[in-house]
């Protein structure tokens, strides 16, 4: 090869080196180590957003007729001409482009086209859904199969687009809002939380001061409730152990749902009685779950408070019997039926994951755990309280037997008192 030749070939490759990754990314591909446990977890069932899976599932391409006619659908509702929304995309093609982890393999005309498309449709679903303004056009979109997976695939992490292209597009039309004589245009925050509302356990405000990057990151939000500086501190070490449900109550801890917390992650022992919040299990859980731990391992490494959750669960439940005593208890909605299930869930969602920090609250808490089941005295009484007082007839015949046992001790110190004393007496004499 051409000595002159090779350089410039070189030197090209070099001008290309440029970091993957920009403080600006926030939307990734799942880490192969974890994607490979579960690939469904991450991979859309109905509908393709954003470029990582655009083209790549022919079960996604029915979907395309339906995004353009709502694409259509936005652009007549918006009145806002086309060309100028085209060159407005394309001024922020370098801001999308730095907000993904992997190069895109699109023409800038592909991408226009793919962020034009997906937004319009996202836009105009968000907004039918706001002011229930459907027609007989949506009918397909809204069998309760389809809706509900159109949801779950628009939280998938490598299913996104990033919210401030979807924020700027629709702040740039003139939407009428003139629907049930209501005047006030929402904002497009507003209309995402409408959308979203189902996983809003926390019942987090729109209008609070939020930082939205993606769908991802706002399910990841309203799991954690609590804005930044009010989250418990971390400390540089991994957890380390956690006794089991089984363990834990043996050892005469009690467990008690905890009605009053709205955080998810809102654990809290004392004394004796390790209070926790209601978790549904459902069909959709460890979608969620999955691609929540997915973000913080690539976004959030040391502020992994999901990951915190989700390791403790890992410790806590290990077996169906774990499962049965928390759904007894209440903690846990069991909506899959197996309990076998709902272990075999918690116990992989931690698998492959690298934990780096902790929770201090959860910490503490969980040394107070082990401290609490490790001791002996704790054992002796759960045990005595187990098997001897572990209902109302049983704890009778227990107190019966102990009398009965004491009444029999005092007859026979009687019994012994009275031989010494004749013995006594006979040597008198």
């Amino acid at each position: 090869m051409n000595h002159d030749k090779l350089m410039n070939e070189i030197n090209t490759m070099l001008l290309r080196a440029e970091p993957p990754v920009t403080i600006d990314c926030c939307i990734y591909k799942v880490p192969f180590v974890i994607r490979t446990l579960n690939e469904q977890a991450y991979t859309p069932k109905v509908i393709s957003i954003g470029p990582f899976h655009h083209n790549h599932h022919p079960h996604l391409q029915n979907m395309q007729r339906h995004k353009l006619i709502y694409f259509k659908s936005f652009l007549q509702r918006a009145q806002i001409d086309l060309n100028t929304l085209v060159h407005y995309i394309q001024s922020l093609q370098p801001s999308f482009i730095r907000s993904y982890s992997q190069t895109l393999p699109f023409t800038n005309d592909e991408l226009v086209k793919l962020i034009l498309i997906d937004s319009g449709f996202i836009i105009e679903l968000f907004w039918r859904s706001f002011y229930d303004d459907w027609s007989q056009d949506d009918a397909f979109l809204l069998k309760p199969w389809l809706a509900s997976n159109i949801r779950l695939d628009l939280l998938l992490l490598e299913n996104q687009l990033p919210f401030f292209v979807l924020e700027n597009i629709f702040n740039l039309s003139n939407v009428s809002a003139n629907i049930n004589n209501n005047n006030k245009i929402p904002t497009f925050i507003e209309l995402t939380f409408d959308y979203f509302a189902y996983y809003n356990n926390s019942n987090l405000a729109s209008h609070n001061n939020i930082t939205i990057r993606h769908f991802t990151d706002l399910i990841r939000i309203f799991h954690l409730q609590h804005p930044v500086e009010r989250r418990p501190r971390r400390i540089d070490e991994p957890m380390k152990h956690l006794s089991s449900v089984t363990e834990l109550l043996d050892a005469g801890v009690r467990f008690k749902v905890d009605t009053k917390r709205e955080c998810l992650l809102g654990l809290r022992f004392s004394g004796k009685v390790f209070e926790i919040p209601q978790l549904k299990v459902e069909d959709w859980t460890e979608i969620l779950f999955r691609n929540m731990v997915a973000l913080e391992q690539c976004h959030y490494p040391y502020e992994s408070y999901i990951t915190d959750y989700v390791a403790v669960l890992n410790f806590l439940i290990n077996t169906s019997r774990d499962v049965d005593i928390l759904v007894q208890k209440r903690i846990l909605v069991n909506w899959l039926g197996d309990s076998d299930s709902v272990a075999n869930l918690f116990n992989s969602l931690w698998k492959n994951v690298t934990h780096l920090n902790f929770s201090e609250h959860y910490s503490i808490m969980c040394e107070d755990l082990n401290g609490f089941c490790r001791d002996p005295w704790h054992k002796l009484k759960a045990t005595l309280r187990r098997d001897y007082c572990n209902s109302p007839w049983q704890t009778a015949a227990s107190v019966a037997g102990i009398l009965l046992l004491v009444l029999s001790l005092l007859q026979s110190v009687c019994s012994v008192l009275q031989v010494v004393q004749q013995y006594n007496d006979s040597s008198d004499t």
